[in-house]
Order: C-alpha cells, then structure tokens, then sequence
C-alpha cells in the first residue's frame, strides 16, 4: 500500500491525502505541467517541488535514500542497456545489491514469466519490439522487489497499434505482480482501459480521486469534467453554476432518449466544421443560448460512426441535439478541500 500524507504538489497547492492499495493500478491524469512528474519524483525521493508524508505499507520513506526505496521507476523513453542481453537488464539491480547467483535465477525466471517474456532472456534489447522492450524495462524495475512501481507516461512514444495491444495485455501483467502502480498519462482513455483507479492532476493541485466510473458520472467541479473527457466537455455559465454537456451525450434523435423514458433537453449548434475518422463523427460549432451568460467558444458533439447530417441540418446551417436530462451535469469550478 502507498500512502501520500499532507501532500502539495507545489507549495501554493491545498494539501491532500491520497491511499493506493497493494496491486492496484492507479492511472495519474493531467496535461502538460499538471504536477504528475512533481508526484512521481516525490515517491521516488528525486528533488521535486512538491513535498509530503510517503509511506510504504506503513513504513514512512521519510529517511529512506532513493536508491534504497522499495520504489521502481521506469521513464517514457524505457531504457534497457543495449549491450546486455534481456536476462543481464533484469538482473541487473539485483547484481548491484549482491543478490547471490541462485536467487537471481529464481527472480529472474519469475518477473520473465510474469511479463510473459521467458523466451526472450537471450536476446539483445535491440533484437525486441517496442512492446518488448517495455516489458524488459519495467522487469528491470521490479527485479529490485519494488512495491510500488511509477510509470511516466510509457506509451507516449508508441504508434497506436503498438499502444492499443499494449494497454490491453499490460494491466493484467502489472496486477499479476501485487506492486501498487502509479501510471501517468494525458489521455483518459487510459483511465479507463487500465486503471483501477483514476487521480486527476490541474494546475499542481489534486482535483478529484476515485474509481474511474465514479470519477466520470460524478466529477467535483468544471475542471475535473473537463480533464476527464475526450474532446473536452461543453459548458455554459447560468450565473449561478455550469451546465455541462459532454460530446458523447449529444445526439441527433429525441425518439432514442424518450424510448428509455428520459427527459430530453435540446441544444442548438451553428455549425463550423464536420469531422470524421471513421468510428466517430465530431460536429464543431457555437451554441445557440439566450440563457447563458458565456458558453465554451466551441461546442463539439460526438456522434458514432458516419452519420448523415444533412436531413437535420436547419436552413440557417445549424444542427439541434438533444441529451438525456439524466447526463446534464451541474458544476462548479472550486479547488480540491483536502478530501481527494
């Protein structure tokens, strides 16, 4: 279990407590400068600007050395030691502790099993795919029994055929080893694909903590929602709160929401650009509201696959959509209380 006590990802941050469990993986989102890096170099004893209390199944790091943390660390560029086979790269933390010859041979054949890459030990890093050598990279890191392993980013270098093989193979593997995993990304879809649980990171500040579910029906305020939405949400000021939309609940028939006895709210977009890959349909463009005192500049609406616009389309060149009352959030924007 990792525990982070009074922890400030920076020194103007509100202080916070966050608990992750033995075994769980725990996916750490934010964008670029949200504090993740400040995070993992605090569990990892590296100099930081954020400070805090870590604990390690009860045991505080206080005044533990880096070297000697029960912490494994791999970067977004894995890297392996190129003139040493995979077996040797594995080993390689336990040769410098002076783990005797036996007991290498033991971890070894385990973490290569673990990660399903006992047939590669003989092969050079340069002889491996980029999925393998991940692997050897995040091997090497828990050859040293590390309890907590840390993760920056590891899939922001690879192609997306690579990432998505990846993201379904790697979290069965990672919760095989029982080690706590803080995994960094800017992607929410790794929240879901991956995490047991989801930390979301804005501004040096922990806005929100929790199941991955949980975290995306009920977020904390406009920010949390935001970060926890690709392409981020739509939103409009009542004065008072926000209504928040997300993309993917915006739809072009009412019929589909009524039929599963919902209140349909409509929302009406001047269109400015139409966007496809494929699986999705992306509708750009500025909403239509007398009620609201600003809105976000571009509201965008998600739609499944290709569909064809053109019977919906007003003669003024705007689309109506329509979204389940039940979907249609209220929000503030406040800072986290400490509670995340």
């Amino acid at each position: 279990m990792l525990l982070l006590n009074n922890l400030r990802l920076a020194p103007e941050s509100v202080p916070v407590q966050l608990q992750f469990a033995a075994g769980q993986i725990a996916v750490v989102l934010g964008r670029n400068n949200s504090g993740k890096t400040n995070l993992l170099r605090l569990v990892a004893g590296l100099t930081t600007r954020a400070n805090g209390e870590v604990y390690v199944d009860e045991q505080s790091l206080a005044d533990v050395s880096t070297g000697q943390r029960p912490v494994g660390l791999v970067f977004q560029a894995f890297v392996n030691y190129p003139h040493w086979s995979a077996r040797r790269n594995i080993e390689s933390p336990l040769l410098a502790n002076g783990v005797d010859r036996a007991e290498r041979k033991r971890r070894v054949a385990r973490i290569a099993a673990t990660l399903q890459i006992e047939e590669l030990l003989d092969r050079m890093p340069a002889e491996l795919s980029g999925g393998q050598q991940q692997r050897l990279a995040i091997g090497r890191a828990l050859a040293s029994d590390a309890r907590v392993l840390l993760l920056d980013e590891p899939f922001v270098n690879l192609d997306f055929r690579l990432r998505e093989r990846l993201t379904t193979e790697l979290g069965e593997l990672l919760r095989n080893t029982g080690t706590t995993v803080l995994f960094t990304s800017s992607d929410c879809r790794d929240a879901f694909a991956l995490g047991d649980r989801v930390t979301l990171l804005d501004n040096q500040q922990v806005l929100q903590s929790g199941s991955p579910l949980s975290v995306y029906r009920k977020p904390v305020n406009l920010r949390a929602a935001d970060l926890f939405s690709e392409p981020g949400v739509n939103w409009l000021d009542t004065g008072t709160s926000y209504e928040v939309v997300r993309p993917e609940h915006m739809l072009l028939e009412r019929d589909a929401i009524e039929t599963a006895n919902g209140e349909a709210v409509s929302y009406v977009i001047q269109v400015n650009a139409v966007e496809t890959n494929g699986s999705h349909t992306f509708v750009q463009g500025e909403l239509h509201s007398p009620m609201a005192s600003s809105s976000s500049p571009v509201w965008v609406a998600r739609l499944g696959g290709m569909p064809d616009l053109t019977p919906h389309l007003r003669s003024d060149g705007a689309l109506e959509f329509f979204v389940d009352a039940r979907n249609r959030l209220e929000l503030r924007d406040e800072v986290a209380d400490g509670t995340a």
